[in-house]
């Protein structure tokens, strides 16, 4: 029989991929029974891909003061709850209410073609369709002369960004080009970078002040591309204008127009940008907890960043944080039913806007911060965890030690410890409980490519998902989780003396800070 291959080949690698989908464990290693029911219950009942789907495809984007982030706060409540878990929204703030809708923008001169291109998050709605010529800032080296040229803008959309003259990745051009072409593609680069941050501060602006004076000078809209130097991969952030559309545009469009504006073919795009600006929006954290036994003041919190930026997904950043700590709560709370301190799930929002969640939760729950025993934070993609840092905590090596031995050793070999290690200032959630003295720890996963390629870019989509890697930080946080509630001990605060800077100076436990609770003043 003729075999079709385009069917074949996929069907192999699925079966691949479902016969390694466990976390193995040395079937000789004398685990605790509860540990080993972790392991089991991932390896035979995992509910990640369920939630992954219902989460990153079913609900999308997170973006704060959208519906869909109210709706993940709802969906993240309701799965608690129907493990058992006591679950509600705990509000901390406000945030403009913003919702996307489709984006088309296509080239209609000198010739018609389809672009690729995001419209910004908070960016107005172009209501109908705008259509005008293309511009390119000016070749000029002073404010003065650049804000001669400002009324030319008037109709026009400008493109914003640096033009990018070679859009292949530096592994790319390192793997095919001789070390001479190499060095040399390299520092040209490295220039143009270089010669356009030297020329956006000659003209006397920077990325929230030159948009807001190009509409005041009445573009039409503003482009931008920013390129992450990973083919097909771009960074999605806010819009900086309030009444004209602010779109990003995929690197290798963008070249093409820049290059016609500069070389007088004068092109049209036409943006249909279409959102709705929504009344301002409630900001909330989800909030679960399954209470002590023992020591119901005592806490071990499993936490995570809910929202997202909306480019994509948010799969790896951080869907991947959010059910693997939802998760961790359901096989703990299906086989550890005694557990001696209280457990937490906290699921942040707004994190992306400057941990403003999880700062919200130690400002507004000081009796909680008191007792906690540790918080177990993981926010940096779909990879095994590798690197665990003391935070600067002097004890830190006696307790997580004794926390890390009851992990599963195919789980914990692979981790990278730094004891007392120095404070994190304000990377992740895991900052806020630091900042308030509390054991903060980072579960820091191995990179699979997230900061050059799905950290809050294009590309941060459900099809990254390692799961198998998620799995085993499942039982990772599961185990570490429990090992934390048991100790008869409550973990010592103790700080570390910490170190001078390069100028001499000592560095400072970083500060407690306020959560911005509303979108006030924010660019």
């Amino acid at each position: 029989m003729r075999i079709n291959r385009f069917f074949a080949v996929p069907a192999i690698m699925l079966a691949a991929q479902f016969s390694w989908a466990q976390v193995k464990v040395d079937p000789k290693e004398r685990l605790d029974p509860i540990v080993k029911s972790f392991v089991d219950e991932v390896n035979n009942n995992s509910q990640l891909e369920k939630m992954a789907y219902e989460l990153l495809d079913g609900i999308g984007p997170r973006l704060v003061g959208t519906p869909e982030m109210l709706a993940a706060n709802e969906w993240s409540a309701a799965k608690l709850r129907s493990w058992g878990v006591d679950a509600h929204l705990q509000q901390f703030g406000t945030w403009k209410g913003w919702q996307r809708g489709t984006t088309h923008v296509d080239m209609v001169y000198p010739r018609v073609k389809s672009l690729a291109a995001t419209q910004l998050a908070w960016s107005p709605s172009t209501k109908k369709a705008v259509e005008a010529e293309v511009i390119i800032l000016p070749k000029v080296s002073t404010k003065a002369d650049f804000d001669k040229w400002l009324p030319s803008v008037k109709g026009k959309i400008v493109l914003m960004a640096q033009y990018q003259k070679i859009g292949r990745s530096d592994e790319q051009i390192k793997e095919f080009a001789t070390p001479e072409l190499y060095e040399k593609l390299k520092a040209e680069k490295e220039q143009a970078a270089k010669d356009f941050s030297s020329y956006i501060k000659n003209i006397g602006y920077d990325n929230n002040t030159l948009p807001e004076a190009l509409e005041k000078s009445g573009a039409a809209g503003i482009a931008i591309s920013n390129w992450t130097g990973i083919m097909g991969a771009n960074r999605i952030f806010g819009a900086k204008t309030t009444k004209i559309p602010m779109i990003d545009i995929d690197v290798e469009d963008y070249g093409m127009l820049y290059r016609m504006a500069e070389n007088g073919a004068q092109p049209k795009i036409k943006i249909d940008a279409q959102s709705k600006v929504l009344p301002e929006a409630k900001s909330f954290n989800t909030i679960g907890m399954i209470k002590g036994k023992e020591k119901p003041e005592e806490y071990v919190i499993l936490s995570a960043h809910l929202d997202s930026w909306d480019g994509a997904q948010g799969a790896t950043d951080n869907g991947t944080g959010t059910i693997t700590m939802l998760e961790a709560m359901r096989i703990l709370k299906k086989y550890y039913p005694n557990n001696k301190r209280t457990i937490v799930i906290g699921l942040w929002g707004s994190e992306e806007q400057g941990l403003n969640g999880s700062r919200g939760f130690v400002a507004d729950n000081p009796q909680i911060i008191k007792g906690v025993q540790a918080a177990f934070n993981q926010d940096n993609g779909t990879g095994r965890v590798v690197n665990i840092s003391g935070q600067g905590f002097v004890k830190a090596y006696d307790y997580i030690g004794r926390w890390l031995d009851g992990v599963p050793k195919a789980v914990r070999s692979h981790i990278k410890t730094d004891f007392p290690g120095m404070p994190g200032g304000g990377g992740s959630d895991h900052a806020s409980f630091v900042a308030a003295g509390v054991p903060g720890i980072s579960l820091g996963s191995l990179n699979w490519g997230y900061f050059g390629y799905t950290w809050h870019t294009t590309k941060d989509t459900y099809d990254k998902i390692v799961f198998d890697e998620v799995k085993n930080n499942v039982v990772l946080t599961a185990a570490l989780a429990y090992m934390a509630s048991e100790d008869p001990e409550f973990a010592n605060r103790e700080k570390r003396v910490m170190p001078q800077d390069d100028k001499g100076e000592t560095i400072k436990w970083p500060e407690a800070k306020e959560p911005r609770r509303s979108s006030k003043d924010y660019k």
